[in-house]
């Protein structure tokens, strides 16, 4: 892969403050103070959110304490999905501090996944990486690794050391020199005004031509409503990790650069503000 390595830092290292709240039908023994926290945007929630748990568990009744889980205006925050992506698609435009819901009761079934422990975040993140890997080299350079290097790419991303995840990542974002690039791209569409989850299809980073495909050739390919018509007005944000990509750019490029440490690149779009 080519080295900026400022991108990945940059990448690796962006933060949003954010005030936690807890839900104001939770029943307390006394006044819950908002907590606040620099959210990193790699990583998810239920793994960061220990600190959070304990200091609203502290005014609580143990009996009252179930199962945590978060919303931001009305919506249940899914903690499968990265926290940058849940920023990007529910809150770009909005004030910071962002404003987190917390509560421990009435678990939303329908929306979100279960996560009782730190195992099932590890489950989750390690078969998005074997996913991605299985676009990207066939499951050769995943499958060629130790089980000690699968626990290094989970650890680095737990315990927030970038050296430690990258040394291992920096594998699975290499090609054999005889190709331009990956044999597809691992990506997921987030459309912030539909029900439907993601869209994900198999798309190439090199044109039959030889040519570099780029952002804007996914987005016609895929999701043809984001790219604004030539005499119309944009009415929409292309968002990866909090900014607006040039169309322009390669996917290639993107995809070794801006991919989240599960190894896929998370596109929001969402609409653009009218102010």
């Amino acid at each position: 892969m080519t080295d900026d390595k400022d991108v990945l830092r940059d990448v690796w290292f962006g933060r949003i403050p954010t005030c936690f709240t807890l839900y104001q039908d939770e029943i307390t023994e006394r006044e819950a103070e908002p907590y606040y926290l620099l959210l990193p945007r790699i990583s998810y929630l239920t793994l960061v959110t220990d600190k959070v748990k304990k200091h609203f568990q502290k005014v609580m009744r143990q009996e009252e304490v179930n199962e945590i889980w978060f919303e931001y205006e009305g919506t249940p925050l899914k903690w499968h999905y990265p926290i940058g992506l849940l920023f990007d698609l529910h809150a770009s435009n909005t004030a910071l501090p962002w404003s987190i819901t917390v509560h421990f009761k009435n678990f939303p079934e329908k929306d979100l996944l279960h996560c009782h422990s730190k195992d099932v975040i590890e489950a989750h993140f390690m078969a998005c990486i074997k996913e991605a890997d299985a676009l990207k080299h066939k499951s050769q350079v995943i499958n060629e690794m130790q089980k000690k290097d699968h626990k290094q790419l989970w650890m680095g991303l737990q315990n927030d050391k970038f050296e430690q995840f990258w040394a291992i990542n920096r594998k699975l974002m290499e090609y054999p020199p005889e190709d331009s690039g990956f044999r597809y791209i691992p990506f997921r569409i987030y459309q912030a005004t539909t029900e439907r989850p993601f869209i994900q299809k198999l798309f190439r980073p090199i044109a039959s031509g030889g040519q570099l495909h780029t952002l804007g050739d996914l987005l016609k390919d895929v999701c043809p409503s984001a790219i604004a018509p030539e005499d119309g007005e944009k009415t929409t944000q292309v968002m990866i990790h909090g900014i607006e990509p040039m169309l322009e750019t390669p996917l290639q490029w993107l995809s070794e650069h801006m991919s989240y440490p599960d190894n896929f690149l998370h596109i929001s779009i969402i609409p653009r503000p009218t102010d």
